[in-house]
C-alpha cells in the first residue's frame, strides 16, 4: 500500500492533544517573513533576492495563482500513489529539493542537514556546484538516498571534467546543467549589502577541494585563499558555450542529463535534438532575468515542444501543494522547490527541511485527492481553467 502524505495532518493534532504544536508554520509561505525576522539581512537577502526589481519572482506567483483548479466528485480516491518515475528512477512522490548553494550561510549543517531530510523522506536531493560542502561529504550524509548533481559550468574543462567524475563516483546519478547563469545578473538586494559570499570563500568548497582547481593555483588554496577565490571567479561561468558544447558533457557523463533553464520551446527541441534526456522550465526563480516569462506560463509550450522526447521538470515559485498540482496538470512530470527548505533550514536545520517536505506533500495528497486524483498521471490542463487577467 502507498504512503499517505496526507497523515501528516493527523500527526500534528494528535501531538496537538499534549499540547504540541508544529516548531514551524505549516503555511509555508510566511517561513520567508520569519527568516527575516530571525536570520541576517545578508544570508536571508541572498536566497530571497531576485533580479531587479523582482517583477519576475512576482510574475511566477501570479501565474500559478491564476490557474484555479476544477475538482471532480465521486471519483474513488481512498487510495492514492504519489510515486513517479523521473530520469529512470523510481521516486515516491513527484517533488525533489532544488540545488541551492552556499547554504552554509543559513545554517552551519548547510547542504548536509538539507541532503538528509531528503534521505529521510525519500525524495531526491540535488547539490549545488557552489554548495558550501564538497560532493563527497555530502553523499555520505545521505547515505543510499537518490541524489542527483547541479552543474554550473565552468570554463575549465578539466575542473568541468574532475567535476563530473567525482559526482559518478560519489554516488551522484543524474546531472542538472544549469544553463540560464552564465553570468550573475543585476540583484539589488545583494548589491545594496554588497553581499556575495563567494568573495569569502563560502559556496566554493567543491572548487578548493578539486583535485583540478587546485592545480591552477600557485599555491595551496591554505596558503593564499584570496587567490583561490579570485581563481575561482575567473572561471566559475563561461558565458560563451553554445549548444555544440553539450557533446563535451555526453563525453563525460553516462547517466541522464537534465538542462535547467529552458523557457522557449525552441529550447526545447535544440535539447532534444542535442540527446539529452530532460529539461528543467525555470527562470532561476526570478533571480535571472528580470522582465523575464513566468515559468509556468512558459511550461504548456516547452511540454508541447518536448513531445514525449524529453522529461520536462518545472521550478520557480512552488509554494504550495496545489502549486505541485498545478505544474503537473500542465505537463510537468515532477517539480523542484528552492527558497522554502533553504528558509527551513535557517529555522530549524535538517528538521526545518523535513518539515517543509512533508507540509507540501501532504498538501499536495490532500489537494490531489479533494480534485478527484488517486495519482499524478491523471492530471491533466483540463483540470485547470485559467482567469483572465
Amino acid at each position: 500500500m502507498a504512503k499517505h502524505w496526507a497523515d501528516f495532518q493527523y500527526e500534528i493534532y494528535l501531538h496537538g492533544m499534549t499540547g504540541v504544536v508544529p516548531r514551524l508554520p505549516t503555511d509555508l509561505t510566511r517561513l520567508e517573513r520569519l527568516a527575516e525576522q530571525r536570520l541576517g539581512p545578508g544570508p536571508v537577502g541572498y536566497v530571497a533576492g531576485s533580479a531587479g526589481t523582482g517583477s519576475t519572482a512576482v510574475a511566477n506567483r501570479a501565474a500559478l495563482d491564476r490557474r484555479r483548479i476544477v475538482p471532480r466528485m465521486l471519483r474513488d480516491v481512498q487510495e492514492r500513489d504519489l510515486s513517479v518515475e523521473v530520469c529512470g528512477r523510481a521516486l515516491p512522490a513527484p517533488l525533489a529539493l532544488a540545488p541551492v548553494g552556499v547554504l552554509s550561510i543559513m545554517h552551519p549543517d548547510a547542504e548536509s542537514a538539507a541532503a538528509r531530510a531528503a534521505a529521510a523522506q525519500g525524495v531526491p536531493y540535488i547539490l549545488s556546484s557552489a554548495s558550501s560542502t564538497p560532493l563527497e561529504e555530502v553523499a555520505e550524509a545521505m547515505g543510499d538516498g537518490e541524489r542527483w548533481f547541479q552543474l554550473y559550468w565552468a570554463k575549465d574543462r578539466e575542473v568541468t571534467r574532475s567535476f563530473l567524475h567525482r559526482a559518478k563516483a560519489a554516488g551522484y546519478t543524474a546531472l542538472f546543467v544549469t544553463l540560464d547563469t552564465p553570468l550573475l545578473a543585476w540583484r539589488p538586494r545583494d548589491l545594496d549589502q554588497a553581499y556575495l559570499p563567494f568573495l569569502h570563500g563560502v559556496g566554493t568548497a567543491n572548487y578548493f577541494s578539486d583535485p583540478a582547481f587546485r592545480a591552477g593555483l600557485a599555491k595551496p588554496v591554505e596558503e593564499d585563499p584570496n587567490a583561490a577565490v579570485r581563481h575561482f571567479v575567473g572561471m566559475f561561468a563561461d558565458p560563451a558555450k553554445t549548444w555544440p558544447d553539450l557533446a563535451f558533457l555526453r563525453e563525460n557523463w553516462d547517466g541522464p542529463i537534465v538542462l535547467k533553464g529552458i523557457l522557449h520551446p525552441d529550447d526545447a527541441l535544440r535539447a532534444a535534438d542535442a540527446g539529452v534526456d530532460g529539461v528543467v522550465v525555470s527562470n532561476h526563480g526570478g533571480r535571472q532575468v528580470a522582465g523575464s516569462v513566468a515559468a509556468a506560463d512558459a511550461l504548456p509550450r516547452v511540454v508541447e515542444a518536448a513531445a514525449g522526447r524529453l522529461t520536462v521538470l518545472f521550478d520557480s515559485g512552488i509554494r504550495t501543494g496545489d502549486d505541485i498540482f498545478k505544474a503537473l496538470a500542465l505537463g510537468a512530470k515532477s517539480v523542484l522547490v528552492g527558497r522554502p527548505y533553504a528558509y527551513g533550514l535557517g529555522l530549524d536545520g535538517q528538521a526545518g527541511v523535513e518539515h517543509v517536505l512533508r507540509c507540501l506533500l501532504a498538501e499536495f495528497d490532500l489537494t490531489l485527492a479533494l480534485s478527484g486524483h488517486s495519482r499524478p498521471a491523471t492530471l491533466t490542463a483540463d483540470d485547470l481553467i485559467e482567469e483572465s487577467v
